[in-house]
């Protein structure tokens, strides 16, 4: 055997052993994930938000399925599902809610300009992504309404974002957008194809695959031949979700208000709702009465005083009737039980243990536009009322509306050179999988140093055969 065969084994150990403490490491970071939870930021296309509020059209907006607005004109869509190959860099994430927009109203009351765009898809493969949504409306000339799932409605420009190898939460920023062919015709005509739309934001959260299945805002069904456990008057669990007013929170967050909200208490946020949870009271299943009190407060501070806290809220039903209280503080003065708004309830009555009203319209009370220190005047609609009670120990509430995670920093830096109007950037991989890239590259690092080794050493033995291993 020459004599260097020995010295080649050695650093060939030395890569099985570094490919062995490498490879589970990189298998690990492409294993396939599953996206639960996120919000996608998009205001569609904000020339059209003003032609449908402005002069012409005289219109406006409505937002579906727990859809909320963020900044100036962008639309907050919630609870992101699907899938991440970390590998490929293959993504696919669905969000709810949705936005109506009307224009051009007739003297019947419908309107000429009716499109409505909710449910949208981001799907990114091979270098390309396109936005889908589930799209209505109506014709410009003819009036036809038309009705269309999943319409590839626009294309995304991820020039230089590369999806592979990210951890979680997945973000993009400020992607580009342009009309499709097939959007321009679910848009009703009122663009072109190649029409540059709102840049697309997003935040997605990923988890392994194995696990427990994710809430999808369903209630949970009692298992077939299970009868609701009812006790006569009392329940088991209650909550009430509410936004008090979209344009106020817009208004308080916006460059008047140049304030915020705080929540305290237990009260969750949902993005175009606040949740107060742990409802305690009576209920009638037969009667379809209730009085109930719920936990948690919000509280609206900004520029200008404003500063009004909302707490101890309270729900009573009654004939079909409802009506929504609270105490406010407002300029250091403290009411209790203030009827803040009215609506309707005509059918609260349990379903497999549970008690569901599902975004009531609600109107603004005479004591609710005092408490609002008259910005607003009473009758004014405020956000709709979504009430769940459950009567059944095993009955789930609808789970609230999933932002995700707040994302990381971008990953690209603040300083690279503004090319284009619309900078895309991507922060695919978060702190957990930064260390799986460093690790990958540093390995190849160690790897070529052990090549180098492996080349040095049997170039050196054999020109010095004599030399002892």
């Amino acid at each position: 055997m020459p004599p260097f065969r020995p010295a080649r084994a050695l650093v060939v150990a030395l890569l099985a052993v570094l490919l062995g403490a490498l490879l589970p490491a990189t298998a690990a970071q492409a294993a396939n994930r599953t996206v639960q939870g996120g919000r996608l930021d998009w205001g569609i296309k904000s020339s059209f938000q003003s032609y449908v509020t402005g002069p012409i059209a005289q219109g406006g907006w409505g937002l579906t399925g727990g859809a909320a607005t963020v900044g100036g004109s962008q639309f907050r869509f919630h609870s992101a599902t699907g899938s991440y190959d970390p590998a490929n860099g293959s993504f696919r994430a669905g969000f709810s809610g949705g936005v109506r927009f009307t224009g051009h109203k007739k003297s019947d009351g419908s309107y000429e300009l009716d499109l409505a765009i909710s449910r949208p898809t981001v799907r990114i493969q091979g270098g390309s992504g396109t936005v889908y949504a589930d799209m209505v409306s109506k014709d410009r000339g003819t009036g036809r309404v038309t009705s269309a799932a999943q319409v590839p409605l626009a294309t995304l420009g991820l020039s230089g974002i590369d999806m592979r190898g990210g951890s979680t939460p997945i973000a993009l920023n400020n992607v580009p957008a342009t009309l499709t062919s097939q959007g321009a015709k679910a848009f009703a005509g009122y663009y072109t194809a190649g029409a540059p739309l709102d840049p697309v934001s997003l935040s997605v959260d990923t988890s392994a695959p194995a696990g427990k299945p994710a809430a999808s805002g369903t209630p949970e069904k009692p298992k077939s031949g299970v009868k609701p456990k009812t006790t006569e008057g009392r329940f088991e669990d209650a909550a009430v979700d509410w936004g008090v007013r979209r344009t106020f929170r817009e208004y308080v967050t916006g460059s008047i208000g140049q304030g915020k909200w705080t929540l305290a208490g237990g009260a969750e946020d949902g993005g175009a709702l606040f949740r107060f949870p742990k409802g305690t009271g009576t209920y009638d299943p037969k009667k379809q009465t209730l009085t109930a009190e719920f936990e948690g407060s919000v509280r609206f501070t900004g520029a200008h005083g404003l500063d009004l806290m909302l707490s101890r809220f309270s729900v009573g039903l009654k004939a079909g009737k409802g009506t929504l209280g609270a105490d406010v503080r407002s300029e250091g003065d403290t009411r209790k039980a203030v009827p803040l708004i009215t609506f309707t309830a005509k059918d609260f009555a349990p379903e497999d243990g549970l008690a569901v009203l599902t975004e009531a319209p609600a109107t603004l009370t005479a004591d609710g536009a005092k408490a609002f220190g008259s910005l607003y005047k009473a009758g004014t609609a405020m956000d709709p009322v979504s009430l769940a009670v459950a009567v059944d120990a095993d009955a789930k509430l609808p789970a609230l509306p999933d932002l995700g995670s707040e994302a990381a920093p971008s990953a690209q830096p603040s300083d690279a050179p503004a090319a284009k109007p619309a900078a895309a950037t991507a922060s695919v991989a978060g702190e957990g999988s930064r260390t799986g890239l460093y690790l990958a590259v540093g390995g190849a690092g160690v790897l070529a140093v052990a090549a180098a080794a492996v080349l040095f050493l049997v170039r050196r033995n054999r020109s010095t055969p004599d030399t002892p291993a």
